[in-house]
């Protein structure tokens, strides 16, 4: 445990370092550049801003070569962030090129990992190879979702943060020290990365990180879930389930009003708590997490429960249910 500690600052050194050269070469050449100029419902900046900080977190992660199941993981990480790069870089990549890459990564991590779910808990397991196709799916899945999140100073990695910590403190319990380790690389990149964003943004993750980090979660909660009976599938519903939910109930939303789910707008969850409540960058993302954390952290007591994890992922639904209909109804008012 020592050493993964001493690792992990020393992780923690090189990317601080990482992001500070990257930051000072993205703005000195104009490159991986977001601006505030770009119509995207989503910009909440004034200023230029390098959107190139996934770049030192997957530099990062050459630290994962050592282990067995960190070089493979390193694998499908690395192409969930080719993924996401080209798109910051070029600010254009085909949408079926992203997904290739995507489901490259995701099916790296099936087949090499063995991060699979077949049990659901309540008694409810399915073939294999329909785990596999589930396990896909979720992995790119929350890759998206990270992405869909990232939208105030700290709020992606602040949330991905808890999650890793989450899952940290399960591995640790349930002896996986492969895993402790990496979760420990990954929390201490993106920490660097963290101090950098929030609460100025100074540098932005942009979707090469976003994705990488997406991936990374799904990918480590898919492998507790899945090799350990300790660990409830539900658990790791629950850790994950605010970027989950925000896209499911968007796509919904969207597809209720007859409007396209992939046509990004400016009524998602944290935008709403910015316009109404917070009208501050770093506020909203602090009171999100604020908010989030305990369903994040709390499930930890209870990983092996799937009744108690699926009563969590119900009333955390339900609380955000009844905010967001709260605060559609000021969207409205405010229009009138």
């Amino acid at each position: 445990m020592q050493k993964i500690v001493l690792i992990s600052l020393g992780v923690f050194v090189v990317s601080l370092i990482l992001q500070y050269i990257i930051l000072y070469f993205s703005r000195r050449y104009h490159f991986f550049i977001d601006s505030p100029s770009d119509d995207k419902p989503q910009g909440f900046h004034d200023d230029d801003t390098p959107r190139s900080g996934g770049v030192g977190i997957a530099v990062a992660l050459l630290f994962f070569l050592p282990t067995p199941l960190g070089w493979k993981l390193f694998l499908s990480l690395l192409f969930a962030f080719l993924s996401g790069v080209f798109e910051d870089f070029h600010h254009s990549i085909k949408a079926t090129t992203r997904l290739f890459l995507q489901f490259i990564a995701a099916s790296s991590a099936v087949f090499l990992i063995h991060a699979v779910v077949t049990y659901f808990g309540f008694h409810i397991t399915v073939p294999y190879f329909i785990g596999v196709a589930i396990s896909i799916v979720a992995i790119i899945g929350m890759m998206n979702a990270i992405n869909f999140i990232d939208g105030f100073n700290g709020l992606a990695s602040g949330v991905v943060l808890l999650m890793l910590l989450a899952f940290g403190i399960v591995a640790y319990r349930v002896g996986n020290s492969d895993i402790v380790y990496i979760v420990a690389i990954i929390f201490a990149a993106l920490f660097a990365f963290f101090l950098f964003n929030f609460p100025r943004g100074k540098i932005f993750l942009g979707d090469g990180g976003a994705y990488l980090l997406g991936a990374s979660v799904a990918i480590i909660g898919i492998f507790l879930g899945g090799a350990y009976n300790v660990i409830s599938p539900w658990f790791v519903l629950a850790v994950l389930i605010y970027p989950v939910w925000e896209v499911l109930f968007s796509i919904y939303r969207k597809l209720s009003l007859g409007h396209s789910p992939l046509k990004p707008d400016g009524l998602h969850l944290h935008m709403l708590i910015y316009k109404h409540i917070t009208h501050n960058n770093p506020l909203t993302s602090l009171l999100i997490i604020t908010g989030v954390a305990p369903f994040i952290l709390v499930p930890t007591l209870y990983a092996g429960v799937s009744y108690a994890n699926f009563l969590t992922t119900v009333f955390f639904i339900v609380l955000y249910q009844l905010l967001y209909r709260y605060l559609s109804k000021k969207e409205v008012q405010s229009k009138e």
